[in-house]
């Protein structure tokens, strides 16, 4: 089979890695010629394990090519993937869809149905109602072509978790697609013969229940995170633990034990947006979306709550302060700045009168040029970010930062705080190296008290 993928960016990439590992022969079409030029080099624009490997194989398989416009390729092909971005829109929740509208056009200029009945899918999380708005889009664009003959629309969201993309492909939980014609139906079976021959269930269903699905799915999960998130501080109040609490309801099969972990609010290109975009469908519908609403409603002041819990627990105030910020993406094995509570923590430090030094595996180059980072002295190392400062907070659970040494840690603070915020760390192995140890729910949050380390131990 012969497939096109339209864009070249995180979802972009990985399915056509992915579905070219598969034994199809795959071509990206990206309109940025540069992102296209490195991509032949072997050079993926973005942080993804194993990703690098998986297309640099492909690739020179002959599987997978890279193109800066779209070619005679869509013509000959089975299936044509919009894999595109939906920013919300800056007037309103909404998702914009002018890059999918514009690669609509695109492609319909150059069906050919000479050459045969081409599907197009739309793999971008779009609103409800995306699919239709195509169809109509390619009959306006040639209104010689009929949908159910010359071509077909389909939906297939995809559900890829950064840092676990592959994995998330190969081995889904579920293929979701959305189609109105059998022709279309048996074009995405064939495409995922690979992964139904292992088991993974697949649904067809219409495309607006599909194009739903994607939404829903990413709202639930972000409310999973907000819930979470309310019990630690009641946790915090009545001294007891959010990780217990945590692990005795996703023991019940009902609840399960994902998107269970209390920390500075959720993050990334999907769960902000996906919630926006489902509570803007509503609203056009007439539903009333409260639950979704106060999702974000929590999550948004969540990060501006942690940033007063770091300067609580420093006697009242930062200013003056050091603070080491180890992790600013919005989760680990990722490079992925959207949406990340460092975007609003580390500025409102700032702000309060602290000195920022900070420190990510896989972001600290990129993150130098945000906006909302100015001022931040950025670290080549943990240890680096941690020497002399006065507190130590936690933003990004990496495994690296789980494997410090608590002791190491010690002699490097100038003063013994961390504030774990994503609750990474062991506080009785930082306890018994004399440092003060500050979770999230797990019990009450008292400040500092005024004790500071044996200065013996600084290192130069």
């Amino acid at each position: 089979m012969q497939i096109v993928i339209v864009g070249a960016g995180y979802v972009g990439l990985v399915s056509s890695a992915c579905f070219a590992e598969a034994g199809i022969d795959v071509t990206c079409v990206d309109s940025n010629a540069e992102r296209i030029r490195q991509l032949r080099k072997g050079h993926i624009p973005i942080f993804e394990p194993g990703l690098e490997e998986l297309a640099e194989r492909n690739a020179g398989a002959g599987r997978l090519v890279f193109r800066d416009d779209l070619g005679d390729e869509i013509a000959r092909a089975d299936a044509v993937f919009i894999a595109v971005g939906t920013p919300t829109r800056r007037d309103s929740q909404a998702a914009d869809l002018s890059f999918v509208n514009q690669a609509a056009r695109g492609i319909a200029e150059r069906l050919d149905p000479t050459q045969g009945r081409t599907v197009i899918v739309t793999k971008s999380t779009v609103p409800v109602g995306t699919a239709s708005s195509i169809e109509q889009l390619v009959i306006a664009s040639r209104p010689e072509l009929m949908p159910g003959r010359d071509f077909d629309v389909a939906s297939n969201p995809e559900f890829l978790r950064e840092g676990s993309a592959i994995e998330d492909f190969m081995r889904p939980d579920r293929v979701i697609c959305g189609t109105e014609d059998a022709h279309a139906e048996r074009v995405l079976r064939e495409l995922y013969a690979p992964l139904i021959v292992r088991g993974t269930p697949m649904m067809f269903t219409d495309r607006a229940t599909a194009e739903l699905i994607k939404l829903t799915s990413n709202s639930f999960l972000a409310m999973k995170v907000s819930f979470i998130n309310e019990m630690a501080d009641l946790c915090e109040q009545c001294n007891a633990d959010v990780q217990d609490l945590a692990r005795g309801l996703g023991l019940d099969q009902r609840i399960g034990p994902r998107f269970l972990r209390a920390g500075p609010g959720f993050g990334g290109s999907c769960f902000p947006k996906d919630a926006d975009a489902l509570v803007a469908v509503a609203r056009e519908h007439g539903v009333d979306a409260q639950l979704v609403e106060a999702t974000i409603r929590v999550n948004d002041g969540r990060k501006h709550a942690m940033a007063e819990r770091i300067r609580a627990v420093m006697e009242g105030s930062v200013a003056g302060k050091r603070i080491a910020v180890l992790g600013v993406t919005f989760k680990p094995n990722t490079d992925d700045l959207r949406e990340a509570p460092s975007l609003v923590i580390i500025p409102e430090l700032i702000a309060m009168g602290a000195s920022v030094s900070a420190y990510d595996p896989a972001a600290s180059a990129n993150a130098r040029t945000v906006p909302a980072f100015r001022g931040v002295l950025w670290a080549e190392s943990a240890e680096e970010a941690m020497r002399r400062a006065d507190a130590l907070v936690v933003l990004t659970e990496w495994d690296e930062f789980r494997s410090l040494s608590a002791q190491r840690m010690a002699a490097l603070l100038r003063e013994p705080i961390v504030v774990d915020l994503r609750n990474a760390l062991d506080p009785q192995d930082l306890q018994s190296a004399g440092l003060h140890y500050y979770g999230v729910g797990r019990g009450r949050v008292q400040p500092t008290p005024a004790l500071g380390i044996d200065r013996g131990r600084m290192p130069d």
